[in-house]
């Protein structure tokens, strides 16, 4: 039987998200887990409107701190294994048990998987490296089987907080997250501390979660920070913490988000006045961080018990159609999906317009786009493509990922 594993869900201020990351958590295929949501007062209503409140552990958490929110979670969390994801953010089916599977080898600690953007189709972050400024620099892995990591102080393998899973033994014995990051760097703090203790880190690449940035109190939609008070704030206490100075200056970091602020204001999306605003926040935050006391950590007693989240085995079924024949294909789609089926639906258009993935309100994974255009970035603008053969090929793509019955979670032996 596979590990016990308990799945984190923080969300503040965005109950619409949350529905949808309840949703595609309620298509994975691990046998043995339950889901904990920690959500705001706004968020909250969310977790009954998904209809799967009788099947999760929730708790509340007003206070707009990311990391105190994940150890409200953590203190529910009853499983062997702990991983986390945003609430704008939806796994693919087979997520939690590819990301899981690297923990049958009792040296691995923690691990992470990959993040794929709005598009559905390029990747936000893969494998990085993260180090004791807080910058982190990407490193090619396998992109199939997973690649374990042990790295050492001032050097870590970075986790995406949105797609990540630790030993809940090993997360209790370093006292959870620091709470003094309220928002940023938290995960990247975890890893260093991981590293430190010589800690082995797995990458798996196959699993994969859909990342969308959604609007929040600190960004707007199209990631235009709103302020930056609470990245001045957690870098401040970041560099104290890993930098090797108790007095770290702001020269470089603030240079780093003045440059991301000009580029933002090149593109037309901010004026002159608001990079100035905006820096003021940055050094509000910077200022508060340098008082703020790292290492706050919350005591863990024992968790309430384990409450099955209850997934179904479910096929999978590929639909394609027309892009003309799109409501007539989505009803069908929607049918299957409350058949207890995982859909993925592909809607093609005689043109060479690029490809887009997403996961709409019905629980179907939609594919739009041309029969001649790319899907993967890397591919031609334009191929001649039959229109079934297309359909196959994109569908064979995505079939480790959508299709459980297919995948095969301990054929894929991780390597150093």
């Amino acid at each position: 039987m596979q590990q016990s594993v308990s799945v984190i869900v923080v969300s503040n201020g965005r109950p619409d998200a949350l529905r949808r990351c309840l949703l595609g958590l309620s298509q994975i295929d691990h046998p043995n887990c339950e889901v904990v949501v920690v959500a705001d007062r706004t968020s909250w209503p969310a977790i009954t409107q998904s209809g799967l409140a009788g099947r999760i552990k929730a708790v509340r958490c007003d206070v707009p701190n990311i990391s105190i929110a994940r150890n409200a979670g953590l203190a529910l969390a009853a499983g062997d294994i702990v991983a986390f994801i945003d609430d704008d953010a939806v796994p693919e089916p087979t997520w939690l048990s590819y990301l899981t599977a690297p923990f049958a080898n009792e040296n691995v600690t923690a691990a992470g998987g990959f993040v794929r953007g709005r598009n559905g189709i390029d990747f936000q972050w893969r494998a990085r490296l993260a180090f004791g400024d807080g910058e982190a620099t990407p490193f090619e892995v396998d992109e199939l089987r997973p690649t374990l990591m042990t790295a050492g102080p001032g050097r870590a393998v970075k986790t995406e907080g949105t797609n990540m899973a630790v030993r809940r033994a090993a997360l209790i014995a370093m006292g959870g997250f620091d709470e003094a990051f309220a928002f940023y760097l938290d995960e990247t703090d975890l890893n260093l501390r991981l590293a430190q203790d010589s800690a082995t880190t797995a990458i798996v690449p196959l699993a994969q979660v859909h990342h969308g940035f959604a609007a929040s109190a600190r960004r707007r939609a199209d990631r235009v920070p709103r302020t930056l008070f609470q990245i001045g704030a957690s870098l401040a206490v970041f560099l104290r913490k890993h930098g090797g100075t108790a007095h770290p200056t702001p020269h470089v970091p603030r240079a780093h988000q003045r440059r991301r602020l000009l580029a933002h204001m090149v593109a037309g999306r901010l004026m002159p006045g608001d990079v100035r605003r905006l820096l003021q926040t940055f050094d509000a935050g910077w200022d508060e961080g340098l008082k703020r006391a790292p290492a706050q950590h919350p005591q863990f007693s024992n968790p309430p018990p384990f409450v099955p989240f209850g997934a179904q085995s479910r096929t999978h079924k590929v639909i394609s159609a027309r892009s003309w024949h799109e409501a007539k294909a989505l009803m069908a789609a929607k049918q299957a999906v409350a058949d207890g089926q995982i859909v993925s639906l592909y809607l093609m258009s005689p043109t060479g317009l690029f490809h887009r993935r997403q996961f709409d309100e019905n629980g179907v994974w939609i594919q739009t786009g041309g029969q001649f255009g790319k899907s993967d970035r890397s591919d031609p603008w334009w191929a001649p493509w039959r229109a079934r053969r297309r359909v196959d090929d994109e569908a064979q793509k995505m079939r480790a990922l959508r299709d459980p019955q297919s995948a095969d979670y301990n054929s894929l032996h991780a390597k150093r």
